[in-house]
């Protein structure tokens, strides 16, 4: 049990605060991700890693992620956002340290499951945080801010990572297993953090009284009879549900590709070694970190200006796509060009991810909405599972990046029209008689 004291005085923009919390795990989420992909270089110096091995060793991660998205997401409904948060958090810094002890691939694949177990549950969280928090006219700026992590870990990765490995070997220990160590022990920092900070706002001792009238819906929810389970089939129902999974499946294949796969392009095809990579790798991600709050930004501009949601989430969603099949240059440029072409597909891909991400808030009830983002994160692990064997087995059959760089750069534009065929308005659905009895 979690205790609930506390004593400190209102706050005003409370949630405010609450989102860059959140963005805060986010970005320690990134920073555990790019753990493999940056220091495999030095790992291959103790165990041999192929491109289809790599592969393998992400997929490992994916397949638990996307799994544990649905069930971290059901998590979330059933415990409690603070509950349920505390405890994957908790699940996936240990998870990450544990790479640290890894005596081979086996192993190395055994904490990868692991770890996609643990971070599985935190864009659910997020989602739901979102929904608890903000009205409907602040979610696209609040999941910006709090997405926008994904650049800041991203950002931080490279530099970090690199230092490590080439300035960290205390007590004989090989430093990129340092790398799992001190990113594992981030994430155990944050949860005193959040068990510090993090309340529902009907509980939250530290809520002013302005963002108590503005929640005020919210909290009126929250304490209004809990409703019955919906369950996973009625949520399945829906074309919507689908839209969303198949968009997420598309896209995310591209930002997994990118994310897992741009350390290891710049290192096998433009020649670079691990401390210039820690040099410029992270620019895309900053770009990423700026797509985040521009697109959630602009979604919730115009829907002050008098938009639709409908209207205001399909421009901003459109104009990210547009962006995306810059990416196809990629080969045909010299390196300063390289870092700025997937700069914008960074932006524009983490500019999409905040508006998709904020849709299953506006079409599903509050109590089911962490299912729903957890059926779509799993959607977007396959695809990064499918795209990301396909780069291996090529980039091991004598291709180049080429082929892959051009499927990546189209994905987007697909999934905008998918979600344009089965998405056409985003207006509350309507659950079955027995099942709307819900916030």
């Amino acid at each position: 049990m979690i205790s609930t004291t506390n004593h400190c005085p209102s706050r005003p923009n409370l949630r405010w605060r609450i989102a860059f919390l959140v963005s805060a795990a986010v970005a320690i989420s990134y920073l555990d991700r790019q753990t493999l992909p940056i220091a495999v270089g030095e790992i291959r110096n103790e165990f041999p890693i192929s491109n289809t091995v790599k592969a393998y060793l992400d997929s490992a991660f994916l397949l638990t992620y996307g799994l544990m998205y649905v069930g971290g997401g059901r998590l979330m409904d059933v415990l409690g956002t603070r509950r349920g948060f505390f405890i994957i958090m908790v699940a996936w810094s240990l998870a990450c340290a544990s790479h640290g002890f890894a005596g081979g691939v086996i192993a190395l694949a055994a904490s990868r499951l692991l770890l996609g177990i643990g971070e599985g549950g935190g864009f659910p969280a997020a989602t739901r945080v979102v929904a608890e928090w903000f009205p409907i006219k602040d979610r696209a700026t609040a999941m910006g801010i709090i997405n926008a992590g994904t650049g800041l870990g991203g950002v931080i990765a490279p530099p970090f990572i690199a230092w490590i490995i080439i300035h960290v070997s205390w007590f004989g220990i090989s430093s990129w297993r340092w790398v799992f160590f001190l990113t594992g022990m981030l994430g155990l920092l944050w949860t005193l953090w959040w068990v510090r900070s993090y309340f529902p706002p009907a509980e939250h001792p530290r809520l002013s009284a302005v963002e108590r009238e503005l929640l005020l819906p919210v909290i009126e929810k929250t304490n209004s009879p809990k409703p019955p389970t919906v369950p996973m089939r009625e949520l399945l129902r829906f074309r919507e549900t689908w839209g969303l999974i198949g968009a997420k499946f598309l896209t995310d294949a591209a930002w997994y590709f990118y994310m897992f796969w741009l350390p290891k392009y710049l290192l096998d095809a433009r020649g670079f070694d691990i401390r210039a990579v820690g040099s410029i790798a992270w620019i895309p991600f900053a770009a990423a970190a700026g797509g985040c709050v521009v697109g959630g930004g602009l979604s919730s501009w115009l829907l002050h200006r008098g938009h639709t949601v409908n209207a205001a989430r399909k421009i901003a969603l459109g104009l990210s796509a547009v962006l995306m099949p810059c990416v196809m240059l990629v080969p045909y440029v010299s390196v300063p060009w390289v870092i700025f072409l997937f700069s914008v597909a960074f932006f524009g891909q983490q500019s999409w991810s905040t508006l998709v991400m904020i849709l299953p808030t506006d079409l599903f009830p509050r109590n089911v909405v962490g299912t729903v983002a957890g059926f779509v994160g799993l959607g977007g692990a396959l695809g990064g599972v499918i795209l990301g064997q396909l780069a291996g087995w090529l980039l091991d059959h004598g291709f180049s990046y080429t082929p892959v760089l051009v499927i990546a750069g189209s994905l987007h534009v697909l999934a905008f029209l998918v979600i344009l065929t089965n998405v056409r308005s985003l207006q509350p659905l309507i659950l079955k008689p027995e099942y709307r009895n819900s916030p």
